[in-house]
């Protein structure tokens, strides 16, 4: 086997791969074997049909194709070896020669990874948002809380309010004939929650146990579904009960009764605690992303559309796993949105690129900068997944291979690149900056 090397334009290159005729014909007779036991002709048993008898009834190249693959299968990985290219993309395969006592000739058109030409990136001036937790913020989560923990009690001697949890059927109209996923019974609704269009709930208030009135509504011209968009409809309403949120004192026994803490003052403290641990984790990451945009725009790099696409591939993949989670399937949410695959992956092809130039900008500083990841830097990784799955450490290691591992670790170096960007960075708090500017 040989293999030439041909640079081409944007960071592709072609490989032109050449198999001794004599490897080809092996694999001939491989697929031959394989597939002898389906030919069935008269005067020789089944699966005893000679190779040359085949090749007259059925051509010559009867079997180029399953060769070509199982040649293809060992020379092209062991061309990408001998080429000494860094390959970023499936190869795009195309048969050159074939025929029986011939060299089996293909070319593999690849994306190469780019070099990258590294901009300013030490010394960068970076802006902290503020952590501080105000008072108001702390009683806010408390309020937060003190909803959650409402009881919701029957009411029946007043009509309903803002705020009440009714019970309801309804059963809507559009010109007087009903439309799919209008009618409801014994439907639970919040009372300015927004959860229904228009004015429905603002409607309702005022109404008892009982009443049934005619609410008139208009769906919104960007409704999900284009048949209602825009169209006004009336809904028949019943009600048919009201309940009210009964909110407990926020105090001692509020704090006794759902935290671990004695006191109300000792629970403010952790949520204060929480909420500015909070705040810290978006600062560092607002930061980092700050960061990084400034390194990529500084640097320069020729990213191959073969590389975008692979990106925008595995972007598709992980949202077709987002809505299955949500119970949907790709091709529903397309038909939801009125969208196709390719529109879809149009859509994602800048953010794809960001993608690809951020990670081949920060692997460049990791390089310039001989920052690598260590065993003890992969070990740690494992003990803080095995924290979040609540799993150990080493039953998590058990499930990867070398492999994996390195591809960890040149994920942590990656990471421990940013820190470096931002450990290198001038950084101001947010509320100086405003200070500043107010004098």
């Amino acid at each position: 086997m040989s293999v030439q090397v041909e640079r081409l334009e944007h960071n592709m290159a072609k490989l032109t791969i050449e198999v001794d005729a004599k490897e080809f014909e092996a694999a001939m007779k491989r697929a031959y074997n394989k597939q002898k036991s389906s030919f069935n002709m008269p005067g020789f048993r089944k699966g005893k049909v000679p190779m040359n008898v085949v090749e007259k009834t059925y051509g010559a190249g009867v079997f180029y194709e399953d060769a070509a693959n199982d040649c293809m299968q060992t020379a092209y990985p062991t061309a990408v070896e001998e080429s000494g290219l860094d390959i970023v993309s499936r190869p795009d395969v195309e048969v050159t020669q074939i025929g029986k006592g011939q060299n089996l000739i293909f070319t593999a058109t690849v994306a190469v990874k780019p070099e990258v030409t590294l901009g300013e990136y030490k010394g960068l001036t970076l802006e902290k948002d503020s952590v501080e937790v105000t008072d108001a913020e702390v009683e806010a989560k408390l309020v937060e809380e003190q909803e959650k923990n409402a009881r919701e009690v029957e009411v029946e001697d007043r009509p309903v309010k803002d705020g009440d949890i009714i019970t309801l059927n309804y059963a809507g109209t559009i010109d007087g004939a009903p439309f799919d996923g209008g009618t409801a019974s014994n439907q639970n609704l919040t009372i300015g929650s927004h959860s229904f269009i228009d004015t429905f709930e603002d409607q309702l208030v005022g109404l008892n146990i009982g009443d049934e009135k005619d609410v008139e509504v208009t769906f919104p011209e960007e409704y999900h579904a284009e048949e209602l968009a825009g169209k006004p409809a009336v809904f028949h309403v019943e009600i048919l009960g009201i309940k009210e949120k009964q909110l407990e004192e926020i105090n001692d026994d509020f704090a006794q009764d759902h935290t671990e803490f004695d006191s109300l003052e000792e629970y403010k403290a952790d949520i204060r605690e929480k909420l500015t641990a909070g705040k810290e984790e978006n600062a560092k990451r607002n930061m980092e992303e700050a960061a990084i945009e400034q390194v990529i725009e500084n640097a320069t790099v020729d990213i191959p559309e073969a590389m975008v696409e692979g990106e925008v591939d595995q972007m598709v993949e992980e949202f077709k796993q987002r809505v299955a989670y949500q119970g949907l399937s790709f091709e529903q949410y397309l038909q939801f949105t009125g969208s196709d695959i390719n529109a879809f992956r149009d859509s994602m092809k800048e953010q794809a690129e960001k993608r690809v130039k951020v990670s081949l900008v920060l692997e460049a500083i990791a390089k310039a900068e001989t920052i690598e990841a260590s065993d003890e830097d992969l070990n740690a990784e494992f003990e803080r997944m095995a924290e979040m799955y609540q799993m150990e450490a080493s039953q998590i290691a058990s499930y990867m291979d070398d492999a994996a591992k390195e591809n960890m670790k040149s994920n942590l170096a990656v990471q421990k690149a940013v820190d470096f960007i931002i450990e290198n960075a001038t950084i101001t708090e947010a509320s100086e900056a405003l200070e500043f500017e107010a004098e």
